[in-house]
């Protein structure tokens, strides 16, 4: 029998390896992005933003373990002492370690204690982890599902959100001050495609759905699209780890100007590494991981709890890397990027 430990550590080298060979097919630019406004950018007519938000990615909640609920919390700590308004938090996938209610349960618990905005969210690869648990709790590969399906985990999710008023999806997209969230999610998992590993695959669906509302930004409206695998390769598919759809993900948001991509799952500290790819035909950026960071020391166990902070203007969007543990921007993880016309 495969154990839990076994099983995470061959995910996690499988995960090094294919986020190292994305980094090294896609360069990514390094230190803080600026143009010239007047190369085809929109002049700057304000300096308040129309939205600001946090983006927390792989919180990774599980009652088994209470380092990721004690960094969760130094996360909201920063955050409701935000001097100024904040509309809204991101989930960004992995919200829990194994996606049981018990783990969703106790999430609550945390963000109850605090006066938070609304709060949206994705489904990572571990929130339907609970299919690799038997009825006593323990890591089983050769009893999966166990009982369980990826609908009991796409039910639990949503009942945590409530999104159930929203047509009963895994996914979602608001708008806030003529910016458009869109929160892309993982729809499947090993026991409905056991073909898709630890990728993210979306439905005819939920393609669809996004070709849809994308047709909103024809004039060019700045939208922030959050996924939880990253990409593969451009102009390939992906693979476990990665965004399965890639092609077609990138094909529909292409035509688009001012797209901004969010992804998390690959924990990388934005102190060792850049984490702003700039040869998509979109911006997009890897978030760090409240829960598991990974040090920048090989074989280290992390204390870093890391997430992105964004704010929208009218002519630009700022993203900047936060570490939670100290309340501190991260020097190398800010970038500004200017809106085109």
């Amino acid at each position: 029998m495969i154990t839990r430990r076994n099983f995470i550590k061959k995910s996690l080298l499988s995960l090094g390896f294919l986020s190292a060979g994305a980094a090294s097919s896609l360069p990514f630019v390094n230190a803080e992005t600026t143009a010239d406004s007047t190369a085809g950018f929109i002049e700057a007519v304000s300096n308040e933003p129309l939205i600001s938000l946090f983006v927390l990615s792989d919180l990774h909640i599980t009652i088994n373990e209470s380092s990721m609920s004690d960094k969760l919390h130094l996360a909201l700590q920063d955050i409701t002492n935000w001097e100024t308004k904040l509309d809204a938090i991101v989930l960004g996938g992995d919200l829990t370690d194994f996606g049981r209610l018990s783990d969703y349960m106790l999430l609550k618990k945390i963000l109850n204690q605090y006066e938070l905005p609304q709060i949206y969210g994705n489904m990572g690869n571990h929130d339907y982890y609970d299919v690799w648990l038997t009825a006593k709790g323990e890591f089983s590969t050769e009893t999966v599902p166990n009982g369980k399906t990826d609908a009991m985990s796409r039910a639990r999710f949503q009942n945590f959100l409530a999104y159930g008023a929203y047509g009963n999806k895994p996914y979602i997209d608001a708008w806030i001050n003529g910016v458009h969230l869109i929160m892309v999610s993982q729809e499947a998992y090993v026991e409905e495609r056991p073909e898709v590993g630890e990728g993210a695959w979306y439905s005819d669906e939920q393609l669809d759905w996004l070709r849809e509302i994308m047709k909103s930004h024809e004039d060019g409206k700045p939208s922030l699209v959050f996924i939880h695998q990253p990409l593969p390769a451009l102009g390939t598919d992906g693979r476990t780890h990665q965004l399965i759809r890639a092609n077609e993900f990138t094909d529909i948001l292409k035509p688009y100007k001012n797209v901004f991509v969010i992804s998390g799952h690959t924990h990388r500290s934005f102190e060792s590494e850049d984490h702003y790819n700039w040869k998509t035909p979109f911006h997009w950026f890897n978030n760090a991981s409240v829960g598991r960071t990974r040090s920048t020391l090989p074989g280290q166990t992390s204390s870093l709890a890391q997430g992105m902070y964004i704010k929208v203007y009218p002519h630009q969007v700022v993203i900047k890397g936060r570490e939670f543990s100290n309340r501190t921007w991260i020097d190398n993880a800010s970038w500004t990027v200017p809106l085109l016309k």
